[in-house]
């Protein structure tokens, strides 16, 4: 059986024009990066605002296991699969992160024959996002330091600068360090700290700008500091914000890709779900709306986050109305999620499975708690036992929602069928009475707005604060910021912020230990349990089998 990149390899790629046209995008509008990647022209961006949109299809998942799910490779075969029943859809996705791809996790375009390609392209370089964002980042912070080296006219306190550079790897030994040593000329000593690129608010505001205007204003609102008297230094107040926006000029345009089966791929933004608000940018959405009849994102993780962010914060911002939900799930997870180690997962276990579906069904409630239709794929696997099979089918009966067995990884479009025939008659039946709101009203009080999150959300008894997290919920509500959405930073492993609570866990309480202002982002961010927003290496990292040849054949890729 070939890998994902030898499938990729092999991939009968069409010239990104000729896809391009297929949407009705002419040639001209492109910003070429080689044969097979583009950007879209400024002009082009504008030329289509005042179309009419098409349906949006939301695809996320129960949460993720060491057993996977395959949430992207579902998205991908579904938006091959409906070009194969004769609609016109266009997938609007992330781009992967550096981190995983070298860590453990791979990368996030697809797998099998349901990929977005060129596949090494994406998961590496693509065109540069990812290092135009890590640029305007850390300018920033040496703007923000050199400031202070020049006689600190702002007056900022060292002691309270928010502001943390970033990496698009995951470095562990960065989390926590010392900056400004070796006497005066090399700077200001203090503590400094290092976040993964993609959890970084340039990412969200880069993923949430309407344009490069836009874009520069919210950079300038990135609240960096406090002075000594305990008012708020923005990145504005540096005048760095136009020399940031400059960075990301071209960072800020969607970029175009194709699936292995040739339908358009607009990908473009990537934050992470579990610290960040997980979803790919508001722009290329609402690009992929106009240029479709039907466009198929997806949110990072599972819905207690990913999901959650898209509907609260980026469809609250965008003014997006979601047609229909589809949540990912394999018979193997929910056996995890019911107790069965990793490597029994490939036997029969009802019981296990009886235990698991809890997930499942949570996770459904979810969904529906937001006013849309639900349609279950499940990502089948060879193991799948007739027995299993039917019970999954009993549990969806029960729950009164629409199902399908997607096999798009060994089958490409061509195994997504019915779950594209399923989704489209969903949407059609819902067609008016599907009644999308968000899950709560972002004027309330922080409190309040975790504790719905939470109570409806992941299913807690309660939220519990540190003290650190009351004095920032205090100045955030000092700084009259407090009535933004919340974002929160958990766990994506358990529906609590305790990663070793698998199933649909019950009597538990989420712990926030701090709130930030992501003001430029426009949401909070509230962190609970361990999460951290610089991730590690495994043991054995994904690097270790990654090679290249004297031909320049990357190996190991997945």
């Amino acid at each position: 059986m070939l890998t994902d990149i030898e499938i990729a390899q092999h991939a009968a790629m069409l010239p990104i024009a000729e896809i391009a046209a297929k949407i009705g995008v002419p040639s001209d509008a492109l910003e070429l990066y080689g044969k097979y990647k583009a950007k879209f022209s400024e002009d082009f961006l504008r030329s289509v605002e005042n179309r009419k949109d098409g349906k949006l299809i939301l695809v996320t998942a129960i949460n993720p296991t060491p057993a996977g799910e395959g949430k992207t490779t579902v998205s991908v075969g579904l938006g091959q699969a409906m070009n194969k029943i004769g609609k016109n859809a266009v997938l609007a996705l992330r781009e992967p992160s550096l981190g995983p791809v070298f860590g453990i996790k791979g990368g996030a375009a697809g797998g099998g024959y349901s990929q977005v390609v060129p596949m090494e392209d994406i998961n590496l370089h693509f065109t540069g996002d990812m290092h135009a964002l890590t640029a305007a980042n850390n300018l920033l912070c040496a703007v923000l330091d050199n400031h202070i080296q020049q006689g600190n006219e702002l007056n900022i306190d060292v002691r309270r600068i928010l502001i943390k550079r970033c990496l698009d790897m995951n470095d562990r030994a960065l989390r926590n360090i010392v900056i400004g040593l070796g006497g005066k000329i090399n700077g200001v000593p203090r503590e400094d700290s290092f976040q993964i690129t993609v959890a970084s608010e340039v990412m969200a505001i880069l993923c949430l700008s309407s344009d490069l205007m836009n874009l520069k204003k919210r950079l300038g609102n990135i609240l960096v500091a406090y002075r000594c008297d305990g008012t708020p230094v923005y990145a504005r107040d540096l005048n760095v914000q136009g020399a940031m926006a400059v960075l990301l000029k071209d960072a800020v345009k969607p970029n175009l890709v194709q699936t292995l089966e040739n339908t358009p791929v607009i990908m473009h933004g990537g934050p992470f779900a579990n610290i960040a608000h997980g979803c790919n940018s508001l722009r290329a959405t609402k690009l992929a709306l106009k240029l479709a009849d039907y466009t198929i994102t997806e949110a990072g993780f599972g819905s207690d986050l990913g999901a959650e962010k898209f509907f609260d914060i980026k469809c609250r911002f965008g003014g997006l109305k979601p047609s229909c939900v589809v949540l990912v799930a394999t018979i193997r997870a929910l056996k995890y999620n019911g107790g069965v180690p990793r490597g029994e997962l490939d036997a029969e276990n009802i019981d296990a499975l009886n235990k698991g579906i809890g997930n499942l069904k949570k996770h459904i409630e979810n969904m529906r708690s937001f006013g849309l239709p639900v349609v279950v794929a499940l990502n089948h696997f060879a193991t799948d036992t007739d027995a299993e099979i039917r019970f999954i089918e009993d549990f969806c009966a029960r729950m009164n929602v629409p199902h399908a067995f997607a096999d798009v990884f060994l089958r490409g479009g061509e195994g997504g069928r019915e779950l594209a025939q399923i989704v489209c008659r969903t949407i059609e039946e819902q067609d008016g009475a599907a009644q999308f709101a968000p899950l709560y009203d972002e004027t309330l009080p922080i409190r309040e707005k975790l504790a719905v999150i939470a109570g409806r959300i992941y299913g807690a008894d309660g939220v519990d604060y540190t003290t650190q997290a009351e004095k920032d919920i205090r100045e955030i509500e000092a700084l009259g910021a407090d009535r933004l959405p919340v974002c929160v930073a958990k766990t994506q492993y358990s529906l609590s912020d305790n990663p070793a609570l698998l199933g649909r866990p019950e009597h538990f309480r989420i712990t926030v230990r701090s709130l930030r202002l992501s003001a430029g982002a426009g949401f909070i961010v509230a962190l609970t349990g361990d999460i951290m927003t610089m991730p590690g290496l495994p043991k054995a990292p994904a690097a270790l089998k990654i090679d290249i040849d004297e031909t320049g054949r990357i190996e190991g890729l997945f």
